[in-house]
Order: C-alpha cells, then structure tokens, then sequence
C-alpha cells in the first residue's frame, strides 16, 4: 500500500476510529501541571478528548494511527535569567505490559491523581502471540526465542488498551526491546551496532504490526505514530549501552536511561542525552543505592523474589525513604533530575510498589516539582541556552549555588569581590 493510499485509507475510516478511540477515553481528577514547563501549573486535567475525525489516519494495517499532537505534552520553557530550575523526578517502567496484576493500569491512575506523567518501556513481544513467536528472530539467538516469553490475545488487548491511554493521558511510549537476554550467552552486552538496529526495528514491527499478528482487525489502533514516538529505551540488566547508543543516533533516539550517574546535571552521549538512573542515600547503609526497584530488592532479599515476609514492610520502607532522600538532597540543593525505574512486578509481596506509590503522593504536587516522562524532560532541556545548562552541570551532588540560585543563573557577570580593583568603594 502506498502512503497516498494509507492516507485515504485512514480517512475513510477515521469516523470509526475517532468513535473507538473516544470509547477508550477516561475522566481524570485532580491537577496535571504542564510538566516541562519550568514555572507552568495546571488548574485541573480535562478529559483526554478525542483526535478530531479530519486528523485520524490509520497507520499501515491500524495498528497504529496518527491522531494529532499528544495531548498533555506541554510546550517546554527556557530558563529566565536569574530563575531557580525546577526539580524533575522522572518515573519509568521497564517492559510495560497490563497482566492480572493490572499495575498499569494502577500507576496511570497514581500517576493522574498527583499531577504527573511516567515513562513506559513496553516490550515488543508483549504485542506479540506466542503462536506467532517464531516472527521475532533475536540478534545472536534462534528464531522464537525469548527470556520473557511473549503473550496472548487478552494480554495484548489489556496492553493496546492501557498504550492508549496512557498516550492520550500524556504518558510516553518507550521500549524496553524483545528477548530480555542478559548474561554472556548470546546477551545484549555483547550485541553489535547492527544487532542493536534490527532489534529496534522488530521491537518497533510488533508494536506496528500487533492487529494482523492476531487478527483483532476491529480493535481500536494505538493513537500514535511509533516511529515518532519512540525516542529512548533502557537496555536489558542495563548492559549493551555503548552499542545501542551509537545504533539509537543513528536511528533518531533523543536519549538513552541505560547507565548509573550521579545525582548530578545530566549530558550528551553519542548525541543523545544520558538520562540514566541514579545513585541515592541508601537508607540504613554508609553507601549509595541505585533508584531501581531490582537494585534494592537484590541488596535486600538477594536473589529471591519473595524474601522473608518478616522483612518486607521494612524493605518497602527503605526503598522509599532512600528515593526520599535522593530527591531532598536534589530539592535542596543542585536540583539535578530525579530518574527512577521499576518494573510491574510484585517482588517481596509487592513492597517496591507501594513505596514508588508513596514517593509519587509525597514528592509529586510539591512546589516546583515536575514528575514528567524522559520526553518531556528531553524537550526541556533541548529547550535550555546550552550555556546555562553547562554551569548547572558544574554544580556537585547536593551542590546549591552558594551566591543562590538568582546569582548563579543571571546572565549579569558576578560583582568583584570587594578589596580587589574594581570593587565598589567600602562605606566609610
């Protein structure tokens, strides 16, 4: 089918989907701040609305469609002179997908009800039925292969349909690619550029593709166009980044969550902003923690998801007074983005969960705080003079400007200490 007959496709159906698409649509409560804006407030979240029929364009087998701007995704603001930067936490999900546990679904309500917006990794096999596994052919394995498995038709109608809305909400669409494959048997840390290139087409064939891969031909698209939409990941066990960075500039990715940093300034690796994951206070520990639910369940309960049910209330806790810690640390002095990842899992009786949950309602709807998606921060910092984010970045962990923050981002040169030549004269 050619893009002209796409296009006419799409509009001839597009009072069909336009009525699907607004089916999907929920009531929202509370405020939703226009989060990349760097002073910007909301007075209350509408209703997602429906893509006007004229602007509905149903995407190769419609799967997918464009239906205009994303709703909620605020034009970014730059920094005025003299202005304190506001404080971004960042909340993501790795291998996003809607099963019985319905933490998705969940977390888009957390995330509505206290004025945010997430990050949702989905991986590309969630769109995929296992009777149609042999489709997937992983870089460096056989056809079929997956250390995640792949899904069934209820599973994939739960996922479009939490996509959906999570995208009409504001949210963002990442991936979290395929397999999963960790470790040195055929894992992503030894993968090539060009295996990190056909695994981001394939994860991007199956998001594209899942309507024909099990013949739900009348469900309603995801409202977004991938190919525009995917513009960052974070890599498996979070290895393979080198490769998969200079694939992913290759292949149009803004940024990259893959690595560790310090709760500093972030900047540009291969093209790309590095906006990985954190190393915080470590609650309880004289060392620091990365703000990864994985992380802490591996130095809590080690290897066993479901550790000592004496503990868990404590764990939960400690993970979240840690992310707590890290964010006043960030809060009250050098206010570097807060980056955050989870999975939807319910390890160690699903304590990680409940404290994501808790540091959302405590952190999110305080002033000059923007909980957004790594889109919306990616935008705000395109958005920045390149000169104020070099000297923000010459700011240490917890680092507040010490002549405050009026001073320290004036775009007036700093007075000369007095006693030297040219200082004012002193007052007699």
């Amino acid at each position: 089918m050619t893009a002209t007959q796409r296009i006419a496709t799409g509009t001839v159906v597009a009072a069909a989907v336009a009525a699907s698409l607004a089916g999907c649509s929920t009531g929202a409560t509370g405020s939703h701040a226009a989060g990349a804006g760097a002073g910007a407030s909301g007075p209350g979240r509408q209703q997602a609305a429906p893509a006007p029929k004229s602007l509905v364009r149903l995407i190769g087998d419609g799967s997918t469609a464009y239906t205009g701007a994303q709703p909620h995704l605020p034009r970014p603001e730059r920094l005025k002179p003299g202005q304190k930067p506001p404080q971004f936490v960042v909340f993501s999900w790795d291998g996003a997908g809607e099963d019985s546990q319905k933490l998705f679904s969940h977390f888009r309500e957390v995330a509505k009800a206290n004025n945010a917006t997430m990050t949702f990794f989905l991986s590309g096999v969630y769109m995929l039925p296992e009777e149609k596994r042999d489709l997937y052919k992983p870089p460096q394995h056989s056809p079929g292969r997956s250390d995640i498995g792949f899904n069934d038709e209820q599973g994939i109608a739960d996922t479009a349909k939490q996509l959906r809305l999570a995208w009409q909400e504001g949210n963002e669409i990442g991936t979290h690619f395929n397999g999963h494959f960790c470790g040195k048997d055929g894992g992503v840390g030894q993968w090539s550029v060009e295996d990190w290139k056909d695994e981001i087409t394939q994860a991007k064939q199956f998001v594209k593709t899942w309507k024909t891969n099990t013949g739900m031909s009348k469900a309603a698209p995801l409202p977004f166009d991938y190919d525009k939409e995917l513009i960052g990941a974070r890599t498996p066990c979070l290895e393979g980044q080198k490769n998969f960075m200079k694939a992913a500039r290759d292949m149009g990715f803004r940024y990259d969550t893959s690595g560790v940093n310090n709760q500093v300034w972030p900047g540009k690796k291969e093209g790309l902003w590095d906006l990985s994951m954190q190393l915080v206070p470590f609650y309880g520990h004289s060392y620091e923690q990365l703000t990864m639910d994985y992380n802490f369940m591996v130095n809590q309960s080690g290897t066993a998801t479901q550790g000592d049910p004496a503990k868990r209330a404590f764990w939960g806790h400690q993970m979240r007074d840690s992310l707590l810690a890290g964010f006043q640390r960030a809060y009250d002095g050098n206010r570097a983005p807060l980056v955050i990842g989870n999975h939807f899992e319910s390890w160690n009786g699903g304590v990680y969960m409940r404290a994501v949950q808790d540091v959302v309602e405590a952190v999110c709807n305080k002033p000059d705080v923007r909980c957004v998606s790594f889109h919306q921060l990616a935008d705000w910092l395109d958005a920045q003079d390149p000169e104020t984010l070099a000297k923000l970045r010459t700011l240490e962990v917890g680092e507040a400007p010490r002549e405050g923050w009026e001073q320290f981002l004036s775009d007036r040169p700093a007075p000369a200490p007095k006693g030297v030549p040219g200082a004012p004269a002193a007052k007699p």
